[in-house]
């Protein structure tokens, strides 16, 4: 009689949790799960680690400062504002930024993280849009990966404003005007916000719980309900050679992905880590503290709310009043607009279905190439974008150029409508010349750079056959109407 050997207590631990978790049958299905290999991959993981950074970094920072508009007088590390009159938020920040250890390394930790996450957001939302990959079933993931965008961009203006800083005030006055100019309910909104009349004693406090407790736990949600469904969907891959709308072509999540995972997490960490060493960002004892008779001179926001304040900085200054209500349509109007801009990214899936007539499920990514309008429409919203950025600084941009500033601001004004629509013309035709271009390549082969004298005298170029593989990369996908040859009536095939 054989007596066999027992469990260890480690295999015990797995039995118990699997008995009432079913973890082993979860791992099985899904620690085996494929992943493609492309770089551009990469650029979600910068936002999810980066996020992971955020978390960290916030959570040793709440230990130290303190949310309250309530005046003390400075007597800290910083000389030069000792004696100063300020409030126990701007008072923290600069104790956490001179007297506790490590403190200003991961102010700046957390700040270059917000600046990643949010580019980071962008770019990967850029790859999704010109790629296709947004198109059924992923919908409601690319809802979710904007709607942290959006949330981001107001989650970093919170964050922004808590030092209470020269800044991050003339910030809140931008604020308190963009709403005051809201027709009826305008006023009511701005002492709402502020808890009475601007800049009032509760914005710190206010700020300090949407932006440490409400908006981090919704982000939260968000990102794991967008995991989850990138799980369920499997991910897009571009196409080529055993890759199909059914299948997914890569490296197994254990071990391989892991592991290339928690290297670049820690990649991620170090770079952000490295930046925050050397490059000074926000240093909030320049600007003193806020005043509501001050305003700084130079005052910019951080990159991604720049494009919202260029629209406020082009705008005329118009005025009409109506049933005795007087509405500021220099602010009213671009705050009309910067929401429309973004919901137009949401909804845009929805849109090209609608448009497109497109009802099938897709996994195989495109060519930004191989679809030349969306391509174009995504270029002209960049440009837009980038346009409006340099109208946030207008005031910059006609310093250091030696410029006028109000010829600055009308060149704005005008690039606004003009080079959108030019981005878009000439985005659309490189495109369909780089479809003509592969077009040629697939129909002749690669050029060699190979010159060959035929017996009647003609040189030619030698070329190529492709490979099979690279036949089927320029090949898989549908050929646009701009590039279709309609035959005559009549004439047969």
């Amino acid at each position: 009689m054989s007596t066999g050997e027992l469990p260890g207590r480690g295999e015990r631990v797995a039995d118990w949790f699997d008995g009432r978790l079913g973890i082993h049958t979860l791992g099985r299905k899904y620690l085996r799960k494929v992943f493609p290999d492309h770089w551009s991959f990469l650029l979600g993981e910068i936002c999810l680690y980066s996020f992971v950074v955020l978390i960290l970094t916030g959570v040793y920072l709440t230990l130290f400062f303190h949310p309250s508009m309530n005046e003390v007088t400075y007597q800290g590390s910083y000389v030069p504002l000792n004696g100063v009159r300020m409030s126990e938020a701007y008072a923290s920040t600069l104790d956490i930024s001179f007297d506790v250890r490590g403190g200003l390394l991961m102010r700046q930790v957390h700040h270059w993280a917000a600046l990643v996450f949010v580019a980071g957001m962008l770019t990967h939302m850029m790859r999704h849009f010109f790629t296709g990959s947004f198109r059924k079933p992923r919908e409601v993931n690319w809802v979710f990966g904007w709607s942290l965008l959006l949330i981001a961009l107001f989650e970093g203006l919170f964050g922004y404003s808590l030092p209470d800083d020269l800044l991050s005030g003339t910030g809140m006055r931008f604020v308190n005007g963009a709403l005051l100019s809201v027709p009826v309910v305008g006023t009511y909104l701005s002492m709402f916000l502020f808890g009475g009349e601007y800049p009032g004693h509760d914005i710190v406090a206010r700020f300090y719980s949407l932006h440490i407790l409400v908006i981090p736990g919704i982000m939260a949600a968000l990102v794991v309900a967008h995991l989850i469904l990138v799980v369920y969907h499997k991910h897009t891959q571009f196409a080529g050679p055993g890759r199909t709308e059914r299948n997914v072509v890569g490296t197994p999540f254990m071990p391989v992905y892991l592991a290339k995972a928690g290297g670049f997490f820690f990649l991620v960490f170090g770079a952000l880590a490295l930046m925050a060493a050397v490059a000074s960002i926000n240093p909030v004892w320049s600007y003193g503290p806020y005043r509501a008779d001050q305003v700084s001179t130079g005052a910019q926001p951080d990159w991604y709310l720049g494009f919202a304040e260029g629209l406020v900085r082009i705008m005329p200054g118009w005025e009409i009043t109506l049933w005795g209500h007087t509405l500021v349509l220099g602010v009213l109007i671009p705050i009309v607009v910067f929401p429309l801009l973004l919901v137009l990214i949401g909804v845009y899936p929805f849109l090209e279905a609608r448009v497109t007539g497109d009802k099938g499920e897709h996994h195989l990514l495109d060519r930004p190439r191989n679809r030349p309008v969306r391509t174009g429409l995504g270029a002209a919203w960049i440009s837009l974008y980038l346009v409006l950025l340099a109208g946030g600084g207008n005031d910059i941009v006609a310093t250091r150029l030696h410029l006028s500033i109000n010829t600055v601001t009308w060149a704005i004004r005008i690039a606004v409508f003009v080079v959108p629509a030019a981005v878009f013309v000439v985005t659309r035709r490189i495109c369909l010349g780089l479809q003509l271009q592969d077009r040629q390549r697939v129909l002749h082969g690669r050029e060699t750079g190979v010159i060959k004298r035929l017996p009647h005298g003609e040189y030619v170029e030698v070329h190529e056959p492709l490979s099979q593989a690279q036949l089927h990369t320029l090949t898989a996908h549908q050929r646009p109407g701009e590039l279709v040859r309609h035959e005559p009536r009549g004439n047969p095939r």
